[in-house]
């Protein structure tokens, strides 16, 4: 089963890839936990609870890889989690998460890089509308994995072309079994 992760920072238009990806496979995805817990903590989120958002975002992945035959799509994964509780809470990330975010990560065979070259699209959750916040992140995300040397594939562009260019460096991790290559 191999583990792929939309990964870029916000507005690029993860959760509706994770989730085309998802039914263009046939396979399942895990939705970003923190979504979930920002609207039952009505907005309200601490540096304390930075180890529940990562447990909830493992069940989450979890889950959808008892499911998968094939593959498996996360919209966001604990790597990110670790890089918004650094921008946000400085100093408060758990040491097991990051641990268990390395080593989730080097258990992936393909992050698909989202750019930010698409419009913001605003929403409370989301902290950085202005471009250099953007650019800033979208810097910050690609040398998370160049450092790392994870393998991943940019998606740029529209959000047709962004979909063309998932599926095809999803299908050729599926059909090959080198899946080495790094863009």
């Amino acid at each position: 089963m191999k583990r792929i992760v939309i990964f870029g920072t916000e507005s690029t238009g993860k959760t509706s890839l994770a989730q085309r990806l998802a039914a263009e496979f046939g396979e399942p995805w895990s939705p970003e936990f923190v979504r979930e817990f920002w609207d039952l903590r009505g907005g309200k989120i601490t540096a304390e609870d930075l180890g529940t958002i990562a447990l909830g975002q493992m069940a989450n992945e979890d889950h959808a890889a008892s499911r998968a035959r094939r593959a498996m799509f996360c919209d966001t994964d604990l790597l990110t989690c670790t890089l918004w509780d650094d921008l946000l809470f400085p100093g408060a990330c758990p040491e097991w998460v990051r641990t268990e975010a390395e080593e989730r990560a080097r258990a992936t065979r393909l992050f698909l890089l989202c750019d930010t070259d698409v419009p913001f699209e605003p929403d409370p959750q989301r902290c950085f509308p202005d471009a250099v916040g953007r650019e800033r992140c979208r810097k910050l995300w690609r040398e998370t994995l160049e450092q790392r040397k994870l393998p991943f594939a940019e998606i740029r562009g529209t959000w047709a072309q962004r979909e063309t260019a998932a599926i095809a460096a999803v299908k050729a991790l599926i059909t090959t079994k080198n899946t080495n290559h790094t863009k």
